[in-house]
């Protein structure tokens, strides 16, 4: 009987911690060009050629009055650094680092977008 309850507690221990676990996981999806938001948490403002782009999290965003909307940056703007989750693809013996569709090169301290 008292292994019982000790098997019992066991397994109950077990379901907290992988429940815990499973919670945790996160899912980034990228927004579609066009999509319309009210806030940006922490942009980076980048100018390139008199306009100003706003860049958080990966998401590349241009400002209409007090909204912001989702869009492709430019080819030739440059970053600092790149979003997290990146990758690193090698295209005739070039490498360049992909997110989300966009493609980047690193160029002297940062990543400048080129077309691929």
């Amino acid at each position: 009987m008292k292994n019982l309850k000790l098997f019992a507690v066991s397994i109950a221990i077990l379901g907290i911690t992988f429940s815990a676990n499973a919670q945790r996981k996160t899912v980034k999806i990228y927004p579609k060009h066009g999509l319309v938001v009210t806030k940006i948490k922490k942009p980076k403002v980048i100018t390139y050629k008199s306009s100003k782009y706003y860049f958080a999290d990966g998401v590349w965003y241009k400002n209409n009055r007090r909204k912001y909307i989702v869009c492709a940056p430019p080819v030739g703007i440059v970053v600092r650094n790149l979003p997290r989750g990146n990758k690193v693809v090698k295209i005739n013996g070039r490498k360049l680092y992909k997110y989300k569709g966009i493609w980047y090169k690193k160029q002297g301290r940062g990543y400048i977008i080129v077309n691929v």
